[in-house]
């Protein structure tokens, strides 16, 4: 009998940062990852989700992220417009993959179901992925996460802890590719 997903067990990885430099290497990591990823599985979606307190680094986060992607322009935090996304581009053997990033802010959300009245709930079945932080303001309206991201801040300004949770086969995939 195959186990169902509440009861597969998948692997999370833990990492302290004691510079901000540590943890914006961490984030483009995770970008590299996610384009291995998409290179053998062009057509692929995923969900990633940012939890942290305010002030942990969550957006400063996903800018590392998706600039580690090959995004080279600016990435800004979605906070007033809920979603900001940003096209990339993946190079798989003789071909060029576009992709998008979707990356959510939903914390002046002020009812659950404000992302899908928003016309938001097409971008979680696009090919690339979706980066939502503030997931818990959905209160479970959001499709299922692959990744959980827990950003913690340290004693010092700089200090981060930064937990990367897989929650499906998929989130196994991009931690299984993560550089140590």
């Amino acid at each position: 009998m195959e186990p169902t997903q509440s009861q597969t067990q998948y692997p999370s990885v833990t990492r302290y940062c004691r510079q901000e430099a540590e943890t914006a290497l961490l984030a483009r990591n995770i970008g590299r990852s996610l384009e291995a990823y998409f290179a053998v599985n062009p057509q692929a979606h995923l969900n990633l989700s940012l939890v942290g307190d305010l002030g942990a680094g969550k957006t400063t986060f996903a800018r590392h992220l998706i600039q580690g992607m090959g995004y080279a322009g600016r990435v800004k935090s979605p906070t007033y417009t809920l979603c900001e996304p940003y096209p990339f581009v993946v190079d798989s053997q003789d071909q060029s993959i576009h992709l998008t990033a979707h990356h959510f802010d939903l914390y002046r959300m002020r009812d659950p179901s404000e992302w899908q009245e928003a016309g938001f709930a097409e971008h979680f079945d696009a090919p690339g992925f979706c980066l939502v932080e503030w997931p818990e303001k959905a209160e479970g309206t959001l499709p299922t996460f692959d990744l959980a991201i827990h950003l913690a801040a340290g004693k010092e300004e700089t200090e981060r802890t930064v937990n990367i949770e897989s929650l499906s086969k998929l989130g196994n995939a991009i931690i299984n590719k993560l550089d140590n």
